[in-house]
């Protein structure tokens, strides 16, 4: 099972390590990360790995979306089979 994850904000240092520590607190595998700095707009997708996650995920949406609030950024956390289902109709 796979999740992709979406962060939009402005740039600072450190976002894709809060990121990636909060799907390693949760043993979430971080399988491909792509990002750029559009002018100071910060936009980051990652491919994780979900099957071995110790945490429900719709609490692991949660963790992310109060990290986004706590850092000022926009960070979500998608189903793959929820994105499919979205790209498909």
């Amino acid at each position: 099972m796979r999740a992709v994850i979406s962060v939009i904000g402005k740039d600072t240092v450190g976002i894709l390590a809060a990121v990636s520590a909060k799907c390693a607190e949760y043993n979430i595998n971080v399988m491909d990360v792509t990002q750029s700095v559009l002018q100071d707009m910060f936009v980051m997708v990652m491919m994780t790995d979900i099957s071995k996650m110790n945490i429900d995920f719709a609490r692991f949406v949660d963790e992310l979306s109060a990290l986004g609030k706590e850092k000022n950024l926009s960070i979500r956390a998608m189903h793959e089979d929820i994105f499919n289902a979205m790209h498909t109709i």
